[in-house]
């Protein structure tokens, strides 16, 4: 059940956030939600990450990995399912966002099974000119 009339700070991330990050994600690993993300990608996030937070706890995260200067993956978005439809989730999508536009990044991209969610916060399935992105696994899934 929401919480009423929740307040939450989203700020970037920090290398000491690492292990409260890792704790936070991995229900969401575990429940299939998330794909799995190695400590060392993790620390690759945390210049690009940023976490919610709510009287001090994690409820929120989200991070940008910027391939090229024409494109960014919006990566593990994730949100506190006690805390999902106050708007946290938005407000990590767009400190990602904005950050894209500073690195002055063409387009962003998100891998979701939660396209309705993406769809309103402005993404959609098709690129300018009606492309489309697909995809090619080189090996099965671990």
């Amino acid at each position: 059940m929401p919480i009423e009339s929740l307040s939450f700070q989203v700020r970037g991330t920090k290398q000491e956030d690492l292990t409260a990050i890792e704790t936070f994600i991995q229900p969401f690993v575990e429940a299939g939600r998330l794909l799995p993300r190695t400590t060392d990608e993790l620390v690759d996030l945390i210049p690009s990450g940023f976490i919610a937070e709510h009287q001090g706890r994690i409820v929120g995260f989200a991070a940008l990995e910027v391939y090229s200067k024409k494109l960014a993956e919006l990566r593990s978005l994730a949100v506190a399912d006690e805390y999902r439809g106050q708007g946290i989730g938005r407000s990590l999508v767009v400190a990602c966002l904005k950050l894209a536009k500073e690195r002055n990044v063409f387009e962003v991209l998100a891998i979701t099974s939660e396209d309705y969610f993406f769809k309103s916060c402005g993404f959609d399935f098709t690129l300018p000119g009606e492309k489309k992105a697909l995809f090619y696994q080189t090996r099965p899934q671990a």
